[in-house]
């Protein structure tokens, strides 16, 4: 079956309005219009930096025992969690896989990192 959910763990977490945590979630693939919609948006238009804030908040269909995931709550993530994200966002996205290659800098020793683990 043809996979179009994917769920990740988030590095640190958001932190809610009443101090909750929230790390596992799901992200779905994008559609064109996931794409595409959010350049329409003034919020883009003034700072295209702003598109990715809204592209994850289209495409993250759960996060926590959060009811919605919206820009809003995508401005309050931590910088690594949106790094995160955004490399995930790539990888399925591109080449419909959530395993990436990487070398460790010490050692030289290759080896694969599952960028969404318990799947």
């Amino acid at each position: 079956m043809f996979q179009t959910e994917y769920e990740f763990s988030l590095p640190k977490g958001f932190v809610d309005e009443e101090g909750n945590l929230h790390q596992d979630g799901v992200m779905r693939l994008a559609t064109a219009a996931d794409e595409i919609l959010p350049l329409k948006d003034p919020r883009v238009q003034s700072n295209p930096a702003y598109h990715s804030v809204i592209l994850l908040s289209r495409v993250i269909v759960k996060l926590g025992s959060l009811k919605d995931v919206n820009p809003r709550t995508v401005e309050g993530m931590f910088a690594s969690d949106i790094s995160y994200l955004q490399e995930l966002y790539r990888k399925i996205n591109g080449d419909g896989t959530t395993h990436l290659k990487t070398k460790c800098p010490k050692c030289e020793n290759e080896f694969e990192v599952d960028l969404a683990p318990g799947e």
